[in-house]
């Protein structure tokens, strides 16, 4: 879907950044519109080896850590002001039915990206 849409952006002579919230994408098809990687912060593959998590355990702690760092997420969106926004989160249902991180996440975008 997030390739989809930015490259229908794209065709349609839209300025699209797409935003990389999912540390356990390794292969983006979106790479030239990708204007932000949650990896660039933290990557699931590191904190798996370093913290000994599993996937779902890691997942939870990068998102957990972007929360942390959300200063480090808005500094990114600051300058993509006139872009349309493509947001790519983990697909991991948990991520938003087991834990607050991704819906603080989602909120404190919505304050940022809407009210600026």
């Amino acid at each position: 879907y997030t390739d989809g849409m930015a490259q229908y952006m794209m065709a349609v002579g839209r300025a699209v950044a797409v935003i990389n919230l999912d540390p356990a994408n390794d292969s983006v098809p979106y790479q030239g519109c990708m204007r932000v990687d949650l990896k660039e912060l933290v990557s699931l593959s590191s904190v798996m080896e370093s913290m000994n998590l599993g996937p779902n355990g890691g997942l939870v702690y990068c998102m957990e850590y972007l929360e942390a760092n959300f200063d480090w997420l808005q500094a990114k969106l600051d300058g993509l002001r006139d872009h349309y926004l493509i947001f790519d989160l983990p697909g991991q249902v948990e991520l938003f039915t087991h834990c607050s991180s991704v819906l603080s996440i989602v909120q404190r975008l919505t304050k940022v990206v809407v009210l600026g």
